[in-house]
């Protein structure tokens, strides 16, 4: 879940401490900002990891540490004599997890340092600092499971990939070790020359920032699109025309398109006035901090240090521009636009810009493609993505705000948010794609989805026929009652 963490220990008439921002990560301000007496921003920008915006954003800061500690802008905080909604001071992440009291004797450096990690990392360091050892090391495995990873490995290219078990197999690192197949298989790593200990950490720190306690929106998720992803540039289309820059941005925009998601959508945020909607605008909320979160990595680690600083960002704004395709209220926008491509037929994967297009479309497909994964993926992910909203919509409840369409558990159905889903989202995409790439692989998609559907459908009967017997079983007994 979403980390909304204040720093109490800082009133807002004090300069940001020296200690705070001489650590990694990423600062941005903007001119407007008068909070913690606005540093230089040529200084910040000189920072590693520091992430510059440009004036257009009015927001005063957003500060990236270790992770993604933030501190709100003034304008993040309500005005006086206007009660602040209670939403806004909620870790997202305590929601679903335990909170471990710290010890009473903690010296003042070992709070100071918890201070300033994120939620996630700050459980981690604490368990360190008090000689705690990690409940499950990473990346030690049996070696039984690493082959038995290495053999799935091998048939990564497969629509039925099982990436549960994937991610079992791995002990949990199925992101990182997806991706950092994928790179290497491509031969990504020695031909843009990136550096292994920083691409592995970079990796490491993504997987680090999805959120473990979202039932979808998680690192498993990213893996899953980032394997999607990998099959559709494989396809005839794309695999004769893409360069290796637009798959090494490819396999990166999929693994870190909702890098930190807060486990709920954008109208929440906005609704709670939550310091990320301001921040944004109201716009691409959550595109955008997977997009600028995956940027503060990308600076972070230096993984792209060593190439001209204009490639560099080059890189960074096309990174950009595929994770902000993945905003599903700006669906009908691309599907139109590419419906228009097709009805022209004036599509030229020569050109840059129209493959930058299309990888953006493969992107899109590939974070919606649950439907048309076989019956047993499909729906353990329906269940999980499902199992997301309700949480959602019982967190409003609990905050007496207007529950979200489709959100409350004692209204709607997996079966019925699904059937919706494919019907008016997923069915019009893949439609489209299959007419720009007529495969074996986009007719095995929309067969699966078709057969989705329709077990759903029949599930709906089945429970719709179960309550009807149940009703007229509570209407026979009250009539048994009553009789004399």
């Amino acid at each position: 879940m979403e980390v909304c963490y204040q720093l109490p220990v800082l009133p807002l008439d004090r300069l940001v401490p020296k200690h705070v921002l001489s650590r990694r990560g990423a600062i941005s301000f903007s001119s407007s900002s008068s909070l913690f007496g606005a540093p230089d921003p040529r200084q910040l920008s000189q920072r590693r990891g520091a992430i510059s915006y440009d004036s257009s954003d009015q927001t005063a800061l957003y500060i990236r540490m270790l992770g993604d500690v933030r501190v709100r802008s003034q304008v993040g905080f309500e005005p006086e004599g206007r009660i602040s909604h209670p939403y806004l001071c909620i870790d997202f992440r305590t929601l679903h997890s335990e909170y471990e009291p710290q010890p009473s004797t903690s010296t003042a450096p070992e709070r100071r340092v918890h201070r300033l990690l994120s939620f996630q990392r700050y459980l981690h360091s604490s368990r360190l600092l008090r000689g705690v050892p990690q409940q499950i090391p990473l990346h030690i495995l049996d070696e039984d499971y690493t082959g038995q990873a290495r053999c799935m490995l091998e048939k990564v290219g497969n629509w039925n990939f099982d990436i549960f078990l994937f991610d079992r197999l791995t002990n949990g690192n199925s992101l990182i070790t997806l991706t950092f197949h994928l790179l290497n298989q491509y031969g990504l790593v020695e031909l843009f020359q990136l550096d292994m200990v920083k691409l592995w950490r970079f990796l490491v720190m993504v997987q680090e920032d999805y959120h473990s306690d979202n039932p979808y929106h998680n690192a498993i998720h990213a893996a899953d699109v980032t394997q999607a992803m990998y099959c559709y540039m494989r396809e005839p289309m794309l695999a004769k025309s893409l360069t290796s820059c637009d798959i090494l941005l490819g396999l990166l925009a999929a693994a870190t398109h909702d890098l930190d998601h807060p486990g709920v959508n954008q109208p929440f945020l906005i609704k709670t006035d939550h310091y990320l909607a301001t921040l944004y605008r109201n716009t691409s909320v959550l595109e955008n901090h997977h997009w600028k979160s995956a940027v503060g990595l990308l600076r972070e680690t230096g993984l792209f240090s060593h190439l001209p600083a204009e490639d560099s960002l080059n890189m960074e704004r096309e990174l950009g521009s595929l994770i902000l395709a993945t905003d599903i209220s700006r669906q009908n926008d691309y599907l139109s636009r590419f419906r228009r491509h097709l009805d022209q037929e004036n599509l030229c994967l020569s050109n840059a810009s129209h493959r930058h297009f299309i990888l953006q479309m493969a992107l899109k497909c590939a974070d919606i493609c649950n439907p048309c994964r076989p019956w047993e993926l499909s729906k353990r992910w329906s269940e999980k993505v499902t199992e997301e909203f309700f949480q959602q919509g019982d967190i409003e409840k609990k905050h007496k705000l207007e529950v979200s369409p489709l959100y409350d558990r004692e209204i709607n159905t997996v079966g019925n948010i699904q059937i919706g889903f494919m019907t008016h989202v997923a069915e019009p995409l893949f439609a489209e794609w299959t007419r720009f790439s007529d495969t074996r692989l986009s007719q095995t998609m929309l067969g699966y989805m078709g057969l989705n559907k329709a077990s759903w459908s029949g599930l709906q009967q089945e429970q719709t026929s179960v309550s009807k017997e149940a009703e007229l079983g509570s209407q026979y007994l009250i009539q048994t009652h009553q009789m004399p």
